[in-house]
């Protein structure tokens, strides 16, 4: 009997774990909701967060993960701004997704490269600082083809990880939930298959709790993804707090200067700020909003329908109501506790000075990625006329007083190369100087003879009696003649000569980066190829729009002599912001509507210019040393009148026929350096019709 007691009562700690594993796969999981489990197990990794801690959830981010945890919603989208924890959410969605529901996933970013940082930088430390991750992922820290960068498997489940550029990303893949991150990155059209919703969506089908999540920064107006998809939704909802004087609920707003809601602050003293509530009009700070927060909900439009902390639905009279499968959230960077309002503030005044400059890129930047709305440009068309209404009598050729540098923007074309000087004083005043077209076939030697004559001898009289030379150049080297403007360009690199091409779409900066060219023009390859700089064709644009919106002399203003003919003007007004149908979707972009626009071109390359020089960033200390240098306080007593007399026609008819003829003109009678075109010799020389 003793034997069989032993028998009876022997323990085994191995056997035991093998029949809890074992068992523990019939074992129903405790219900809980994202936020729930978040809030229990997840974990901010020190690689990819400001603070290394323990996740706590801000009150506006709880009811948005309980939604995306609810089986009886499809469809979740999230229209945001930066710096509002949305990548951080999406984390914790797929790791409770994996840990506690065990459904099989795809998650698509943008591009291949942007998958596979997402997965170095987030998923991997996730997967290694959240304890409970351990459990689900055997193969964790281990090489084999159950963790790779395209696919992890997990106890019970997959995630597919990948970029969303082609269609073959969304191929053979059966999955419960299909994420979508930063969807206005995406191309709108997936190699002519569809959108990448539509493709996503396909992925789920055939799942019995499918859900569908897509979340970005929105972009502009009437091509945003994410726009769309806000308003299909079944609801919309933006995130309230009771007023802490009458106890009713409003979303935070950034408001109008005529508004009565949203933020207001006194003249120009961000400090000041506060937030206008639309009941009672009083006005609360942010930490009286920190306050209220937590008592907070989610309300759509109307407040007919909302939802509180724990993802329940409730109606008007409070009445718990059944979840809607589509929803949408908006939200937007005053809501995070990590930034103040008073920066935000900062933000908007520095953007709308600019603006007010001509540079909208600030304003647009700050709409999209503080407000998380989509920028609608206000863009049409340049009226010639209007241009040439506000025209000024100072001669060409002359340098008036407050221009202190010069910079000159070039135009290849198969007969000829067209140059224009632009002028610019402080503030990115700028002045158009003077232009010469030296014609002849740009591959051939002696065109660009006259070129550098021109660019590095011509010396232009300021109103001071100075002399100025340009400073530096832009070349464009599309077209038929590129290898002759990169040996042109490297020859004269330290005469700041740059070799440009435009790049119009995707691009993200005026100055929109650069790459070495190693072959020369004759098709041999060069040790020290010419650096050939990217353009951001459509951002340049932008801004030259918006500073010919300036209506009074001062900084961003646009002066045009008297003396330019008609030509210019049209050319200036050449192009227009309209949709295009491209390979990857409908795009806005500028697009020419005349023939020839090289006078806009070139002002295009002379922004690139002023942008590669910085001259916006420049100090009013900088801008004093060299209007010291160039107009002095004791200007010249005995220079000549840089004026004319109005009414004046232009006095140069033979340079207005030749901007405006396009074929080989006759051969000019000056001298070499007396007329801002081609010397006597130009005519002898070979040139494409």
């Amino acid at each position: 009997m003793s034997d069989l007691a032993e028998v009876l009562n022997w323990r085994s700690p191995e056997l035991s774990a093998c029949l809890t594993r074992g068992l523990g796969t019939f074992g129903v999981p405790e219900p809980m909701t994202l936020d729930e489990w978040a809030a229990k197990h997840f974990y901010l990794s020190k690689e990819s967060s400001y603070v290394e801690q323990a996740w706590e959830a801000w009150p506006f981010q709880r009811a948005i993960m309980a939604c995306i945890s609810n089986n009886d919603i499809r469809e979740v989208d999230f229209m945001k701004s930066a710096r509002v924890g949305y990548t951080k959410m999406l984390l914790a969605a797929i790791a409770y997704f994996i840990e506690h529901k065990r459904r099989n996933q795809a998650l698509w970013q943008p591009t291949d490269g942007d998958s596979d940082e997402f997965v170095k930088t987030e998923l991997e430390t996730m997967l290694r600082d959240v304890k409970v991750m351990r459990k689900a992922f055997p193969s964790h820290m281990s090489r084999n083809k159950d963790n790779t960068l395209l696919q992890k498997k997990f106890l019970g489940c997959l995630l597919h990880t990948r970029g969303g550029k082609a269609a073959r990303s969304y191929r053979r893949i059966s999955v419960d939930n299909a994420l979508l991150d930063e969807l206005d990155a995406f191309d709108s059209d997936i190699e002519k298959e569809g959108d990448p919703i539509t493709l996503a969506a396909k992925r789920v089908e055939g799942a019995t709790f499918p859900k569908l999540v897509a979340g970005s920064t929105p972009g502009l107006k009437g091509f945003s993804l994410i726009e769309a998809r806000f308003i299909l939704a079944d609801a919309r909802f933006q995130f309230a707090i009771p007023c802490p004087d009458c106890g009713d609920f409003h979303a935070l707003t950034w408001g109008g200067k005529d508004e009565t809601h949203g933020f207001k602050w006194l003249d120009n003293d961000p400090d000041s700020v506060r937030h206008l509530c639309p009941h009672c009009g009083s006005m609360i700070d942010q930490g009286q909003y920190l306050a209220a927060a937590p008592a907070g909900r989610w309300q759509n439009e109307d407040a007919s329908v909302t939802i509180d902390h724990a993802g329940v639905f409730r109606n008007a009279s409070g009445a718990v109501i059944s979840a809607l499968r589509h929803i949408a959230f908006h939200v937007w960077t005053a809501y995070s506790p990590l930034v103040t309002w008073a920066t935000l503030v900062r933000e908007f005044i520095n953007a709308h000075n600019k603006a007010q400059e001509g540079d909208i890129t600030s304003l647009k930047t700050f709409t999209n990625t503080t407000l998380g709305r989509t920028w609608e440009l206000d863009v049409e068309k340049t009226d010639s006329e209007q241009l040439k209404q506000r025209a000024e009598p100072y001669k060409l050729g002359s340098v008036p007083h407050g221009c202190v540098r010069l910079l000159a923007g070039a135009d290849t074309q198969p007969n000829r190369i067209e140059i224009y000087v632009w002028g610019y004083g402080r503030g990115c005043e700028k002045w158009l100087i003077d232009f010469r077209i030296c014609y002849g076939n740009p591959d051939q030697d002696e065109v660009w003879a006259d070129v550098a004559e021109y660019l590095f001898e011509t010396k232009f009289r300021h109103a001071s009696g100075q002399e100025l030379k340009i400073h530096g150049t832009a070349i464009d080297s599309g077209g038929h003649n590129t290898h002759a403007v990169y040996a042109f360009c490297a020859a004269n690199a330290a005469r700041r000569v740059f070799a440009v091409k435009g790049r119009s779409g995707k691009e993200k900066h005026i100055k929109d980066g650069a790459t070495k060219v190693d072959i020369d023009w004759r098709g041999r390859i060069r040790k020290h190829g010419a650096l050939l700089w990217q353009v951001g064709t459509n951002l340049a644009k932008d801004l030259i729009y918006g500073r010919l919106q300036i209506t009074r002399p001062g900084p961003g203003y646009i002066h045009f002599s008297k003396e330019l003919p008609d030509e210019f003007f049209k050319q200036m007004a050449g192009e227009i912001r309209a949709e295009r149908i491209t390979a990857s979707g409908t795009e806005s972009r500028w697009s020419a509507i005349r023939k020839r626009v090289e006078a806009w071109d070139c002002t295009v390359y002379a922004v690139w210019l002023e942008t590669h020089f910085e001259l916006a960033k420049k100090t009013a200390k900088w801008w004093d040393q060299l209007e010291e240098e160039v107009q002095p306080s004791m200007a010249d007593l005995f220079a000549e009148p840089l004026s004319i007399t109005e009414p004046a026609e232009p006095t140069r008819a033979v340079e207005t026929q030749k901007i405006t003829a396009p074929a080989k003109p006759a051969a000019p009678t000056q001298q070499r350096g007396a007329s801002r075109f081609a010397s006597d010799s130009w005519s002898n020389r070979g040139f494409k019709r």
